[in-house]
């Protein structure tokens, strides 16, 4: 749509009429009248899904003649009696705010300290879509024409309803092969029913000041346990389980769902994966152009026969089938493996986020409208965020993290040692399991501010505080032992290791408890000193420690409950503090580039 569509002489860019109300923190048409020409309202037509939603100027009572009250009469009292016609409502309790305010109808409002509490950030990035950016006055506009973009797989328990405010979260993304989508014959593998290619875990702090991406290779070698999955009929059936097999079979084969893919996350790094967002090739071309390109750096030139990728070295500023080959380039980067692969898009990713975060993004309603209509209709989330509003809470959970301690690493692994001609990895072990512990932990890969270490020291301090004091002897301490880790036999192995190892007597073994993330002692008061004594035999950290309010009876045993964390009896349960040596990790605030 053009300004002369519009009724104006003017060369004006529809996308500039929209301007921030700083009263409302909306963004709203405003439309600048040209000498000798009087307000014209836009034509009656229907709306494009690809443009943002059209509203009339507001009038303020100097153009509108004496009075301080609107009229309503004419064709205003027409255009309501049609309402339901229309596809967009009216704003008039926002256009009423601003006319009081007097902002003006006609004229351009000074730019202010933009809103931030209605502003949603999307990230995207490789095969993998992210979060929504979306709001101002077009925010009922983008519930009712973006929700039916979304689709959605119920996961049943693997994942949770809605956002844990207040606690750390975790969100799988998945980056499928699926040849779907125009333009996508040649990609991926022929015929594949979509398995899980490209895989990042995010993990966003309680205090949301920090997260950590983790990359899980396709090619992994893994347990895939058994997944409860809903089929098409609406029935449930129990795909079974296989063992020492490739990552990406988590997803399609067998018709296993995100929700298999999920649960061996949570198998693999004893994290509970709370939702999933799963997009195929489509996304990063249409989200890469719905932002007019992302920067990428190349150190040397790049003339790849399998993408068709070519790039001189230096900088260049990439959407479309260029993004979706630049992510896709194996064999012009690094030693030519998946691994590198990695790396190359954690690094888009990362450009792409300071691109969503920019003024030039942020401001433009325009851009923004893209971006939404491209993000919604390239996701494919859990039940439990499968609306706009679920995935705008979610969003809003994760504005205020800062790019620098927001850390993309990839999960340590070294080459298979079955195989002669090396094509998948198996866990490196020494140093997975302490990046497991701190991810575990809410521990930051980065340094965080100063003012948050501080109030960490203060609060560990008084965790640590539980910890001192008289021990009592192994003979004294009552203690039962349940199982709440996905280890099988964990706590008859720890009632034997307790009994016969530490002289534990009193110790009994009660079962599985239902599961949890780390290991608990719940005990009373007069129960410290035998808790610290076991606290101190198991290695178990303080945060571990849970006294109660009242003192327990004479014959009344403590209750350990062990939890993902758990690795082995007197195997030290606390989380590092620093990333193991050799594991690699980039902040998203820095440019790299692609060697």
């Amino acid at each position: 749509m053009d300004a002369q569509g519009r009724g104006r002489a003017d060369d004006i860019d529809p996308a500039d009429q929209w301007v921030l109300n700083p009263d409302t923190g909306d963004y709203e048409l405003r439309l600048d009248a040209s000498a000798g020409q009087s307000p014209v309202p836009p034509p009656r037509r229907a709306m494009s899904r690809d443009a943002p939603p059209v509203t009339r100027a507001p009038r303020d009572a100097t153009s509108m003649g004496q009075g301080s009250s609107p009229v309503r009469g004419g064709r205003a009292a027409n255009r309501k009696s049609a309402a339901p016609e229309r596809s967009v409502p009216t704003q008039r309790g926002h256009r009423a705010a601003a006319d009081e305010s007097g902002s003006g109808g006609r004229r351009r409002t000074k730019k202010k300290k933009k809103s931030t509490k209605k502003k949603v950030l999307l990230w995207t990035g490789g095969s993998l879509a992210f979060f929504l950016v979306a709001g101002s006055a077009t925010a009922y506009v983008v519930y009712q024409r973006f929700n039916g973009n979304i689709g959605t797989t119920d996961v049943g328990s693997a994942g949770s309803q809605g956002v844990r405010k207040g606690e750390a979260f975790n969100v799988l993304l998945i980056g499928t092969d699926k040849r779907t989508g125009s333009g996508n014959e040649g990609y991926g593998d022929k015929g594949s029913v979509g398995h899980a290619d490209t895989n990042i875990l995010l993990h966003v702090s309680k205090d949301r000041t920090n997260a950590t991406a983790l990359s899980i290779p396709r090619d992994l070698i893994t347990d895939v346990p058994d997944c409860p999955t809903k089929m098409p009929d609406g029935t449930t059936t129990t795909v079974p389980g296989t063992s020492d097999v490739r990552f990406n079979t988590s997803l399609g084969q067998s018709d296993r769902d995100p929700g298999c893919t999920m649960r061996t996350v949570k198998e693999l790094t004893g994290l509970k994966v709370d939702h999933f967002m799963m997009a195929d090739f489509n996304a990063i071309k249409t989200l890469t152009t719905a932002v007019d390109g992302v920067e990428v750096c190349v150190a040397k030139d790049v003339d790849d026969p399998d993408s068709h990728l070519k790039l001189s070295a230096g900088k260049h500023n990439l959407q479309g089938e260029q993004a979706l080959a630049f992510v896709r380039t194996r064999h012009s980067f690094g030693n030519q493996g998946d691994l590198d692969r990695i790396k190359v898009q954690q690094q888009f990713l990362a450009s792409l986020m300071r691109k969503m975060k920019s003024e030039d993004t942020l401001t433009s309603p325009a851009k923004m409208w893209k971006l939404a209509n491209a993000a919604t209709k390239a996701l494919h989330v859990d039940s439990g965020i499968g609306s706009i509003k679920k995935l705008t809470d979610l969003g809003l959970e994760l504005k205020d993290v800062d790019p620098k301690n927001i850390t993309f690493t990839t999960l340590p692994v070294i080459d298979n040692p079955a195989e002669k001609v090396k094509a998948t990895v198996v866990l490196n072990e020494a140093q997975a399991n302490p990046l497991f512990a701190m991810m575990r932990s809410d521990t930051s890969l980065t340094e965080v501010a100063a003012e948050k270490k501080a109030k960490e020291k203060k609060a560990e301090a008084k965790e640590n505080a539980k910890l001192k004091g008289a021990k009592a002897d192994p003979a004294d301490v009552r203690v039962d032992v349940y199982n709440g880790s996905s280890k099988v036999g964990a706590a008859q192995e720890t009632l034997t290791w307790l009994q016969n190892t530490e002289g534990v007597l009193k110790s009994s073994q009660r079962g599985n408890a239902p599961a949890s993330e780390k290991t608990n002692l719940t005990y009373g008061p007069n129960q410290a000193d035998q808790a610290r004594a076991l606290a101190d035999m198991m290695g178990l950290p303080a945060s571990a420690l849970q006294p109660g309010t009242e003192d327990a009876g004479a014959m009344v045993p403590m209750k350990l409950t062990l939890g993902g964390d758990f690795e082995g009896p007197g195997t030290p349960i606390s989380a590092p503090t620093k990333v193991p040596d050799g594991v690699q990790k980039v902040e998203a605030d820095k440019s790299v580039c692609a060697k």
